[in-house]
């Protein structure tokens, strides 16, 4: 076998991570035909067809998935040796940085990471990736994703703490029964939003199951994002972390109480593999997300 091109062990692995001829050239900043034709001689080279069309995009094929594993390795190793070395500054880079949030971190840090890599780094590109918090630890470790912010821990990941949080209740400012504090009684009068446990926040319901008690489930939603259009005019609670909160009352036609019993305060961590930390970009990119959101808090 002839000696393999970089170029098309990046483009291998990255047709692998997007799943889409389409997608692969917009992260590689090529046209498709040249990633179709990068793809072409990697069938030639490997006599397999690599990847088939599905509807839904490319299928890798057991060759592939041989592949993967030690060519995602071997490009994080070498990438990362190149850039150990390599000097890095902001105000040049015109880099994409991937990171992975829910949409509570959309919400409550998206904004602030923009600012300060406008400020910083004005030719940087960065994409946001939905967290799946299956997945998360397998994407850091494959670099689809560069870090990733979420409660949970993610298992074989460095992390750093950026926020520790409580849960409050939020309503209407116009809520006909409920004044400036809340009884467990009228809590549990009141009919309620829940936002379901795929958000990772599923705390407030085996609390008060362990208390024996009840609420009456009026709605529920997959997302926090969509609660300022429905909690306003309505007579509805729900449960939340305090700092979006905070931001969802600053849009206004909103309040929020502590709640009338006790929920666990938690951690928000960002996450990151232990191989990027051999890149200057990447080290720069997580102390800026870090320093961005703990200043937030001052």
């Amino acid at each position: 076998m002839s000696p393999i091109d970089l170029n098309l062990i990046r483009t291998f692995v990255t047709l692998y991570e997007a799943g889409s001829v389409t997608l692969a050239a917009e992260r590689l900043f090529v046209t498709q035909p040249s990633v179709s034709y990068a793809l072409a001689l990697l069938r030639e080279l490997f006599d397999d067809a690599l990847f088939t069309r599905t509807r839904d995009g490319i299928q890798p094929t057991f060759v592939a998935e041989q592949l993967y594993g030690t060519f995602r390795e071997s490009l994080t190793r070498i990438e990362g040796a190149v850039q150990s070395v390599r000097h890095f500054d902001p105000a040049t880079t015109e880099r994409r940085f991937r990171i992975a949030l829910t949409d509570l971190g959309e919400v409550g840090f998206l904004s602030l990471i923009l600012e300060r890599l406008t400020r910083d780094a004005p030719f940087a590109e960065v994409e946001v990736l939905p967290l799946q918090v299956d997945e998360v630890g397998a994407w850091l470790s494959s670099a689809k994703v560069d870090a990733a912010i979420c409660r949970q821990p993610v298992p074989g990941a460095r992390s750093q703490r950026v926020l520790h949080e409580r849960y409050v209740c939020l309503l209407s400012d116009r809520h006909p029964r409920i004044g400036d504090s809340l009884s467990l009684e009228q809590y549990l009068a009141e009919r309620h939003i829940v936002v379901t446990r795929t958000s990772g926040h599923g705390i407030a319901e085996d609390v008060l199951e362990a208390m024996q008690v009840q609420r009456r489930i009026s709605l529920r939603v997959p997302h926090f994002s969509v609660l300022p259009k429905i909690i306003p005019g309505t007579e509805l609670l729900t449960i939340l972390p305090a700092q979006i909160a905070y931001r969802f009352v600053a849009e206004g036609g909103m309040r929020m109480l502590e709640l009338p019993f006790t929920l666990p305060p938690f951690d928000v961590s960002l996450h990151w593999h232990e191989s990027s930390e051999r890149s200057a970009a990447l080290n720069w990119f997580r102390t800026t997300i870090a320093e961005a959101i703990i200043a937030a808090q001052r």
